[in-house]
């Protein structure tokens, strides 16, 4: 595929890789470890297939009426990473295409993807991340302390599931540095219980230098390789 929007988020790309390596270099880190999941929520599933080309293949959505369809017109070897709040009746949907879901927030939502996995008979275990509130909040998305741990044994003991580690996203009001820092204890800590669970979730087009800093794996960037849109419907 080559056009003009191809172009234009070919050249966003190279920035946002560049971003990456620099933020590496700074915390003498190996870039290879940072992963690059493309958010491409409110943008046309044309956009997906440009990312493709351009060889992104790992696409984060976080509402199922959207990434579905998406999902099902995009090229097959993409990695679907479902990082929304998710409704636990929108679990058998989201495991039909989810590689990982990294907004787990809730012993009920471990509940309802492991049923919604064994009935869709998946072949390969579904990925799962602990959501976590970094502020404690339990109005908000993520899970308090004292619940991160419950959930990470919950789904570790499901052979359906598979413990990937932590995702978070910087409250309002925080300083990114201090939040991710906060993460990246929540991390160490799980790690002690659950060598594999190595994952950590967190950065986006506006901090993902400090989440880097602070030993982030996985980064999911929207705006900054897609533009601002309207969003959809």
């Amino acid at each position: 595929m080559s056009d003009a929007r191809t172009e234009e988020i070919g050249r966003n790309l190279a920035a946002v890789r560049e971003r990456i390596a620099a933020a590496c270099k700074a915390a003498s880190r190996d870039p290879a470890e940072v992963s690059l999941i493309a958010v491409t929520k409110t943008y046309p599933a044309a956009d997906v297939a440009r990312l493709a080309s351009l060889g992104v293949l790992d696409v984060g959505e976080n509402r199922d009426q959207e990434a579905a369809p998406k999902a099902a017109a995009a090229p097959a070897d993409l990695r679907w990473h479902f990082i929304g709040q998710l409704q636990r009746n929108k679990a058998r949907s989201v495991v039909s295409y989810a590689s990982v879901v990294h907004s787990v927030d809730s012993l009920r939502l471990v509940d309802a993807l492991v049923d919604a996995a064994v009935r869709a008979e998946r072949e390969t275990p579904l990925g799962a991340l602990v959501q976590v509130s970094l502020d404690d909040d339990e109005h908000r998305g993520g899970a308090v302390t004292g619940i991160i741990e419950h959930m990470a044994e919950s789904i570790a003991a499901s052979p359906v599931l598979t413990l990937k580690g932590v995702m978070a996203v910087a409250p309002l009001g925080w300083e990114p540095d201090a939040a991710f820092a906060r993460l990246a204890d929540v991390s160490a800590r799980l790690r002690v219980a659950f060598p594999g669970a190595d994952w950590i979730s967190a950065g986006m087009s506006d901090d993902l230098e400090s989440a880097i800093s602070h030993g982030s794996t996985h980064v999911r960037v929207g705006s900054a390789l897609l533009g601002n849109r309207p969003p959809l419907g």
